[in-house]
């Protein structure tokens, strides 16, 4: 029989307890996987759920609704309580830059029958949990990549999000992708062997290098699945697989390059300030940090790398408490 999961505090002094029955949803959305939590008073979680991926423009705004949606019921089962509860949610999500796509979203997610829902992007609730509204920035790199951040007089800026064909530079995908044009030249003999070569024709389940064209191209494969060969790329990095390595340590770089266009959008080059990491591919660790770290401490020397105060999900429900209370005040 599984625990009964303990109410996690989320820490920071700067949120007012809220009412007794006064329950809030946090979402987070990507393009591999929602994870939603219930957020009771004082800040408590008092239960999470996850479900499939919700970015609109890779699953359409209907199977997004049904993956929040999924993920809101698991939540609401873990913390015991009825989804008619929940006063207010925030919806962070990726592919939702458009505020037309963020309009169809809130519209797709009225029949949860929360009174008050609210659209935003993932880079949103990640910049919150990475700073609480500090000035800092925060890479944002799981299926896809970006980088946000804001500055002491409240200005925004990104960089990356372009998207698998156009950008997404230090993402999964993109960790993918190279691993497999590394794959093909030293199937060929024009580059380095490498242990990528087995590690892929095990993950596209075939049986030599030769065939793994058919399996990358099949009309039926998905970014998605794609990027989830770039975790198969960080584990061969962590056993020292040269090549692997490279890949990991150029993907910190691009993600260094797009953190330091953002420093320099905002003019930050001389304050101190935390930029923060979020997404999947950061489990390559210092593989991938340390060049991170040297690219952006050349553009800011005072600036630190560290993990978020939050995740995303518990920023997110942060976010609709303090939406909440000025409701309640106003």
């Amino acid at each position: 029989m599984k625990a009964k999961r303990q109410p996690v505090k989320l820490h920071s002094k700067r949120a007012a307890p809220l009412g007794a029955q006064a329950l809030v949803l946090g979402v987070d959305g990507g393009g591999t996987k929602t994870r939603a939590v219930v957020v009771g008073a004082r800040g408590r979680v008092l239960g999470e759920g996850e479900a499939g991926p919700s970015n609109p423009l890779r699953v359409g705004v209907s199977e997004a609704a049904n993956a929040i949606r999924e993920a809101a019921e698991r939540a609401c089962a873990e913390a015991g309580v009825r989804r008619l509860e929940i006063v207010a949610a925030e919806v962070g999500l990726a592919g939702v830059k458009r505020a037309d796509i963020r309009e169809r979203m809130r519209a797709a997610l009225a029949e949860l029958g929360i009174k008050s829902i609210e659209v935003v992007t993932d880079a949103d609730i990640a910049l919150y949990g990475a700073t609480e509204g500090k000035p800092g920035l925060v890479i944002i790199a799981g299926t896809g990549s970006i980088c946000c951040g804001i500055n002491g007089r409240g200005r925004r800026a990104c960089a990356g999000g372009w998207g698998p064909v156009a950008g997404d530079e230090g993402s999964g995908s993109w960790i993918a992708r190279r691993a497999l044009q590394s794959v093909a030249r030293a199937s060929d003999g024009r580059g380095r062997k490498t242990a990528l070569v087995e590690a892929a024709c095990e993950f596209f389940n075939v049986t030599k290098a030769e065939d793994l064209s058919t399996a990358v191209y099949a009309p039926n494969m998905t970014n998605n699945r794609i990027a989830g060969f770039g975790r198969q790329v960080i584990e061969a990095a962590k056993r020292r697989d040269a090549v692997a390595r490279e890949i990991v340590a150029e993907a910190g770089r691009e993600l260094a390059c797009a953190a330091v266009a953002v420093i320099r959008k905002l003019r930050m080059e001389r304050e101190r300030f935390q930029v923060a990491y979020v997404g999947g591919v950061f489990a390559a660790g210092d593989l991938m940090l340390d060049p991170l770290r040297e690219e952006v401490a050349r553009a800011a020397p005072r600036s630190f790398i560290a993990p978020p105060v939050l995740a995303p999900a518990e920023a997110a429900a942060r976010m609709a408490s303090e939406q909440l209370q000025l409701a309640l005040a106003g």
